[in-house]
């Protein structure tokens, strides 16, 4: 009898910790279930100089959350980080959701400084961290298999709008900078720098501002004194906005032409209006008129939702936070290494066609866009803003992949 006695005792004590989720109520199951239950954290710029693109890139991860309904079992949770524009804060804060909340899955960063920081903490948590920042760094010399990056990088962005007005625009010959002077804006000139020494390009001088400037009168007035056939504004955000619309009110579209490498496309190219525009060459991510499977159905989807057509910032969290969620359902699980492994040389459907994640570098291989401002009366609709003038894919090959995974 005892022996019978403490058999029973001991499947008892067993079937409780293993069995609870099948003898338990419903709503017992429910929440153990809800407990193992992903979450993304979306690290985003909702206050300071950023915010405006913050806002949208916010609504583009919880409306892919919203899409994708129940992962492993449960619905997938999600948190918002708000970096402030400030990378030290972003690092502390996601810091935090690390080690308080157990977070494991982040997307979002405005900034490259804050992406760089943030990138290595997730790496070292053992998570995954997808961001449409720019600076080549990102999946070059400071990459980690933690990171992984949607958007064109510098070198792309650069390839895909200096390297065709060049060739647009053989008689230009005399170019000058605006740069924001952080991680971003220096690899942004860097390969401008580079094509131009290629090209037989003068770079008859540039203009360094911090990421607090607003006021580009003096860096205006030193382009108008150099007198260049190209005027290549380097910065993004508020701050290109203010540059843009402060070179247009000094008359400087009649004197050269103006560049834009780095757009936030849509959402900027309406705050800013045709008039400012028109003329005007943009670089951009992501053009919602993109004829895609993919983009027809998000840009329905968005304009469903929200009441607007689809932007950039939107359209790179929403569908940077669907991969990350399509590899956690690839995997079957929520664990980071498997995650990482059914991200990397993943192929899916992307806003811009079929896009990949290089396994290489974790780059995602995707187009970038040079459009060009369209006038007033141009317009088929109201977003309908500016012309697409080329596109393709640019991205260091073979040994110019300088990223070395740990």
């Amino acid at each position: 009898m005892t022996m019978i006695t403490t058999t029973r005792r001991t499947l008892l004590k067993g079937g409780l910790a293993a069995g609870t989720l099948l003898a338990a109520p419903a709503i017992i199951r429910k929440r153990a279930l809800a407990a193992d239950a992903v979450t993304i954290h979306g690290v985003k710029s909702l206050s300071g100089a950023f915010a405006s693109y913050g806002k949208f890139a916010d609504m583009g991860s919880k409306l892919a959350i919203q899409d994708y309904g129940d992962l492993l079992g449960a619905p997938v949770g999600y948190k918002a980080i708000d970096t402030e524009g400030n990378a030290g804060k972003a690092v502390r804060k996601v810091q935090e959701a690390i080690q308080q909340d157990g977070a494991r899955f982040f997307n979002g960063c405005t900034l490259s400084s804050s992406a760089l920081a943030v990138g290595k903490e997730v790496d070292k948590a053992g998570g995954v961290f997808m961001t449409p920042a720019g600076a080549d760094e990102l999946t070059g010399t400071d990459c980690n298999p933690g990171t992984f990056r949607w958007s064109v990088p510098t070198y792309g962005a650069i390839e895909q709008t200096v390297r065709p007005l060049i060739e647009r625009m053989p008689e230009a010959k005399r170019w000058y900078t605006i740069t924001p002077q952080y991680v971003f804006g220096e690899a942004l000139l860097a390969n401008a720098k580079r094509i131009f020494e290629e090209k037989g390009i003068e770079h008859v001088g540039n203009s360094y501002h911090s990421l607090q400037e607003q006021e580009f009168s003096g860096y205006l007035t030193n382009a108008m004194g150099a007198a260049p056939d190209v005027l290549l504004i380097l910065n993004f955000g508020g701050q290109s906005s203010n540059a843009l619309r402060q070179a247009v009110n000094f008359g400087l579209k009649s004197q050269m032409t103006i560049l834009l490498a780095w757009s936030a496309g849509l959402d900027q190219f309406q705050e800013l209006g045709s008039d400012v525009i028109e003329g005007v060459y943009l670089g951009a991510q992501y053009w919602h008129q993109v004829d895609s499977p993919m983009n027809k159905k998000l840009v329905a989807r968005v304009r469903e939702a929200y009441g607007i057509t689809a932007n950039y910032p939107l359209a790179a969290d929403y569908i940077g936070t669907k991969v990350i969620l399509d590899a956690i359902a690839k995997a079957g699980s929520a664990d980071g290494a498997a995650v990482r492994a059914a991200l990397s040389g993943m192929t899916f459907d992307g806003p811009t066609g079929s896009e990949t994640v290089r396994a290489a570098d974790h780059q995602v291989i995707k187009d970038y866009y040079l459009l060009k401002g369209k006038a007033a009366s141009a317009k088929a609709d109201e977003d309908d803003l500016a012309e697409l003038i080329s596109s393709g894919k640019s991205f260091p090959e073979g040994d110019a992949i300088v990223c070395k995974m740990a």
